[in-house]
């Protein structure tokens, strides 16, 4: 008789339960265990903001399944058919015997489980920074269940009325929209110089900074939090305190990024930088151990660009939970890796990256050129037609696509899946353009938002479009070197304006009879809403001669800065 093989799995929120449930299926005479240190396994955590929104009304929905039932070690046992061991922690791993040194949190008897193959899936944690205070009341981290069950308790019984927000990253966006339309007063506090660093952009961060102001998020850039301050009667927070300001606050959220949990690994002699290293199958250093989720550091899958990438999702989690159950079995499927992609609701505005930033292509030393495209998802004349903004980025040598970020009201979801799948195939530009998508007025526009900036980046690079960034164009009105060309109809130049002295309104079907009233001998910034005709002018331009002229990617529309509206 054949021993059963021994899979022995040690955390239970998402990878784990994934490659324990597959496992299952394909193997099922393995002998396979999960243990988890805490009490609750395979819960949703991305769901809490929304929980606390109000989006929801039953936490439990984030710990059952879609027909009600709670994911228990019963439930794991009875339905998905193997054994979970909760409230055990994995204190050690002896490689050479196959065992895992367990403790049991409730009784504090300590054993030792064996295996033939190992799953790490200890996940992350959120970075808890050394600063006085953080051990008050009314300071909350949000990656568990309970996090967010609690502060709506508190919330509710003590009548907690000002947030602060340590940390301008998705939990930061997600957590200060929910607080929000609850009622609190918000402070979202960050200590680089925009927010979603190391997500976006600073052109595109600084545009939707904007949406955060108007829904009455008060964002405080360049400070770091130097201190939480109570009351020492009772030990509640009553403010937060940086390096230049202090911020009444009942109650504050920190959100400053997540570090994998990878101790264990490191322990045992495994390879690890910034987490557990694995190959395309999600072997470790140590073939009978694999490793999947927050705990791993992943290959990046974009061309053009070979390095690691820490991007903790739980959508990587569940794959890779299937990428391991699949070589356990002896069906071995390859992760090709991540191209970083992440996408976060701001109110009302969709905003995501994918593939590379140019801040991190400019630390990779690539050759590349960018663009920022601005316009409706759909059509003008439908009615529920919303204005979205997209930044692309390509190799110059080859016109791959590296890089994209979204942020407006319209559709950015679909054009941010479409162009995360033409950077992980190594797409060009071209083959973005060509790309045969769905079209009907209800859904885009004739030629689709991403194709269309895909279109105006190829332009760029072959010398045909002639433009400079939102934020290019401000440095250089900031230091009066250019003339701005207004080629709107005078009806909308009646409505809002760029606060620049230095404006001419010539309406593009004007131009060309009008052309001699523009200098020679200045930079000239053509603009419109969108900036298609800005882009209409400057070839116009071009062909009379004029050579110093570069449109403003967007037009007034993708304009992060101060405008003057007229008669609004």
């Amino acid at each position: 008789m054949t021993t059963p093989l021994r899979v022995l799995i040690i955390g239970g929120v998402a990878c784990g339960p994934k490659a324990g449930a597959r496992l299952r299926r394909l193997m099922p005479d393995a002998d396979i265990t999960m243990i988890d240190k805490g009490e609750l396994v395979s819960y949703g955590a991305c769901g809490l903001p929304y929980y606390v929104e109000g989006v929801f009304p039953n936490i439990k929905a984030l710990t059952h399944t879609q027909v009600g039932l709670p994911r228990t070690p019963e439930f794991f046992e009875k339905t998905k058919g193997f054994k979970v061991m909760n409230r055990t922690e994995a204190l050690s791993i002896d490689r050479e015997k196959k065992t895992v040194r367990v403790k049991n949190l409730t009784t504090g008897e300590e054993t030792d489980l064996s295996y033939d193959k190992l799953v790490l899936a200890t996940g992350g944690r959120p970075f808890r920074p050394p600063i006085p205070g953080i051990h008050l009341k009314n300071v909350w981290f949000m990656t568990h269940p309970d996090d967010a069950d609690t502060l709506v308790k508190e919330v509710e019984s003590q009548g907690l009325e000002k947030a602060v927000m340590v940390g301008a990253g998705f939990i930061g966006m997600e957590m200060a929209e929910a607080l929000i339309y609850k009622g609190l007063d918000v402070t979202l506090v960050e200590m680089q110089d925009q927010i979603l660093p190391g997500v976006l952009d600073k052109d595109m961060a600084d545009y939707t900074q904007i949406h955060l102001d108007d829904n009455d998020v008060e964002v405080v850039l360049s400070e770091r939090v130097t201190a939480l301050l109570g009351d020492d009667a009772d030990d509640k927070l009553t403010a937060v305190q940086t390096d230049q300001n202090t911020y009444d606050a009942d109650l504050a959220i920190i959100a400053v990024g997540t570090r994998p949990n990878f101790e264990l690994a490191e322990a045992a002699g495994l390879s690890c930088r910034r987490g557990i290293i694995i190959n395309e199958y999600c072997q470790t250093s140590d073939p009978d151990i694999y490793a999947g989720g927050d705990c791993v550091v992943n290959h990046y899958a974009g061309k053009g660009a070979g390095d690691y990438m820490y991007a903790p999702l739980g959508s990587t989690a569940n794959k890779q939970g299937r990428i391991i159950a699949n070589h356990i079995a002896g069906r071995p499927s390859p992760f090709s890796g991540i191209t970083g992609t992440g996408i976060v609701k701001a109110f009302d505005f969709t905003v995501g990256r994918t593939g590379l930033t140019e801040t991190q292509a400019i630390r990779l030393n690539l050759d590349y050129e960018s663009v920022i495209w601005g316009g409706p998802d759909k059509p003008h004349y439908m009615k529920d037609a919303r204005y979205l903004l997209i930044k692309m980025l390509a190799n110059r040598k080859d016109r791959k696509v590296i890089g994209v970020q979204v942020a407006g009201m319209g559709a950015g979801d679909k054009r941010l899946d479409v162009a995360a799948s033409t950077i992980f195939y190594g797409g060009a530009l071209d083959d973005l353009a060509d790309i045969d998508l769905a079209y009907a007025p209800p859904y885009s526009p004739p030629i689709d938002p991403i194709a269309a900036c895909a279109q105006v980046l190829s332009n760029k690079l072959d010398g045909l479009a002639h433009c400079i960034s939102p934020a290019e164009a401000k440095r250089r009105m900031d230091q009066g070197e250019v003339v701005l060309l207004d080629v709107r109809e005078p009806d909308e130049n009646k409505m809002l304006k760029m606060a620049y002295d230095k404006v001419i309104h010539i309406p593009l079907g004007e131009l060309r009879d009008r052309i001699n009233e523009l200098p020679e001998d200045t930079d000239i910034l053509p603009f419109c809403k969108i900036s298609l005709r800005g882009y209409e002018a400057q070839r116009i331009l071009n062909a009379s001669g004029y050579n110093r002229v570069w449109f403003i990617e967007g037009g007034h529309e993708a304009w992060p800065y101060e405008l003057d509206y007229l008669g609004m």
